[in-house]
């Protein structure tokens, strides 16, 4: 499977001309975030910080053994509800919940059977939920302390701040 579109951060080493003519190749678009344009730059650095607050949780749960629980993090996430899209990623994408857990250790590891298995996993996904509710629950939080409500009653002046970034503006004395 080859992915459409790739949206990262400003980095000069994906603008170097090797990458792009891999990704000509391979039929994939670098998209380049840029600052306050939110179809790329909010949409990437969003889902990074989920995901870093999700590592971060793993670090404290599983210690050095965390990188073995990758594929937890990633069903975890793409099983959780996401506001933007009224639904998680994995049911947006295929239109159904996603029926059960799998297990995920390689062969030769202690490996848990039947509901044993099951039990372990739909606590650790539990466990993993309940991490991203409340990580969301301190973002909330940090931004509600820096949002203002404004109050306006009629009359009130406002100054009305237009970005130049559409376009070109040339200053002219």
């Amino acid at each position: 499977m080859v992915l459409v579109s790739i949206i990262l951060e400003r980095d000069p080493r994906f603008a170097l001309r090797f990458w792009k003519s891999l990704q000509k190749s391979l039929g994939t678009n670098l998209d380049m975030s840029i600052a306050y344009h939110p179809e790329t730059d909010g949409q990437s650095k969003r889902t990074i910080q989920t995901l870093e607050d999700m590592l971060r949780a793993y670090m404290m749960d599983f210690g050095n053994g965390w990188d073995k629980h990758l594929p937890l993090a990633e069903f975890s996430y793409n099983n959780s509800y996401h506001t933007s899209i009224k639904a998680a990623p994995f049911e947006a994408l295929y239109e159904r919940k996603c029926r059960s857990p799998v297990c995920w250790s390689e062969v030769g590891d202690s490996q848990l059977t039947g509901p044993k298995m099951i039990r372990k996993m739909t606590e650790m996904i539990v466990q993993m939920k309940n991490r991203l509710l409340a990580a969301r629950s301190r973002q909330k939080s940090y931004a509600d302390v820096r949002c203002k409500p404004l109050e306006f009653e009629v009359g009130d002046k406002v100054m009305l701040k237009v970005s130049p970034w559409k376009g070109y503006l040339i200053w002219k004395t």
